[in-house]
């Protein structure tokens, strides 16, 4: 499958640079899985498309500040390091601008050298494995030092880091938010729950590689990178029972989506309380063993996550939907509009 079939005109003017005052007065775009049948509504409406009896499942995972700004010890050199995952003894896997900069050896000073970061090797992707030494916990010096990782086609500062957090982020991994789940509150979740819909929670930290264009022509010659997730009993025991007793999976996000289908792809429909490293890629002609509907945000063309929702939809119906909502100014990317994925019948 080729992947030009998933390319579109996005106008650039539709990226959205910065989020609304409230969370939830994004628009909402409605497309019927099976027929392509498309409504436009406003996000607040969501709950008129959810039903008592289903469940909502969210990411809580929390976005750290992994981006760190540092000096080449040697040559004073300025050096920027991204972390992008966790690896025994303080090692990360970092990507480093300039690259050429930084072989192996290179030693790099953060701040007034409470964290310094000595390379150990490459990467097959062109990145760095990078050793830190601090004083003190990693997470606080984090805190202290880095920066939040935006994406790249975002181009302007954010002044409140905390909107590029979901409300309920609880657990520290993530080098990107799941951005389906910045247009809810505390308050709307609460009006969600009082109809009668269940609320579970998974963890899936978001690696930079969902952000990486594909380079390859062909779409199953494509390889994901590994991202870690956490299913605990709590959830697992609520979706079993949501699907027993009839109820709808409806996945907040591609990566709730990934973690469901990771997990329950393994044991023939079922979820268990698991965690470990997924690279599941989902593109047409995946069948779908528990995910019944799909709240997400509009995706850049060519990417993973287009394909994922045309696996869902058909990649007809998406890039109809698609050209809707470019004509009707839909707000596009981490901080645009959302789209439900569902059965309108």
């Amino acid at each position: 499958m080729e992947v030009d079939l998933f390319d579109f005109d996005l106008p650039e003017e539709l990226i959205a640079q910065t989020p609304l005052k409230n969370r939830t007065d994004s628009r909402l775009l409605v497309l019927d899985k099976h027929t392509g049948k498309t409504e436009h509504r406003d996000f607040t409406d969501l709950i008129d498309y959810l039903k008592p009896g289903d469940t909502l499942v969210l990411n809580d995972t929390k976005v750290m500040p992994a981006r760190l700004m540092g000096i080449k010890e040697e040559t004073g050199a300025k050096i920027e390091v991204l972390l992008l995952k966790s690896l025994p003894d303080d090692r990360w896997e970092t990507l480093v601008k300039p690259g050429k900069r930084v072989k192996p050896g290179t030693r790099i000073v953060f701040g007034d050298g409470e964290l310094t970061g000595i390379c150990e090797d490459t990467t097959p992707a062109g990145g760095r494995i990078i050793r830190f030494q601090y004083r003190g916990i990693f997470q606080e010096v984090l805190d202290r030092l880095g920066q939040m990782p935006l994406p790249p086609y975002i181009k302007k500062q954010l002044e409140d880091s905390d909107r590029y957090q979901t409300v309920y982020s609880r657990h520290w991994g993530s080098a990107a938010a799941p951005t389906a789940g910045l247009h809810f509150t505390e308050e709307y979740l609460k009006k969600v729950e009082e109809a009668g819909i269940r609320i579970a929670y998974i963890t899936l930290h978001v690696g930079l590689g969902t952000f990486r264009p594909i380079s390859t022509d062909q779409v199953e010659e494509h390889q994901m990178h590994s991202e870690y997730y956490r299913v605990d009993e709590t959830t697992a025991s609520l979706i079993n029972e949501t699907r027993k007793q009839g109820g709808r999976i409806v996945a907040v996000g591609t990566t709730s989506t990934r973690t469901l289908e990771t997990v329950a792809s393994k044991y023939n429909g079922e979820i268990r309380a698991e965690d470990g490293w997924t690279d599941i890629f989902i593109y047409p002609g995946y069948t779908f063993s528990i995910v019944d509907s799909l709240l997400t945000n509009f995706h850049l063309p060519k990417s993973t996550l287009v394909m994922l929702v045309s696996a869902l939809a058909g990649r007809e119906n998406i890039l109809r939907a698609y050209q809707e909502a470019i004509e009707r100014r839909y707000r596009f990317f981490s901080f645009g509009d959302a789209m439900f994925i569902t059965d309108l019948d």
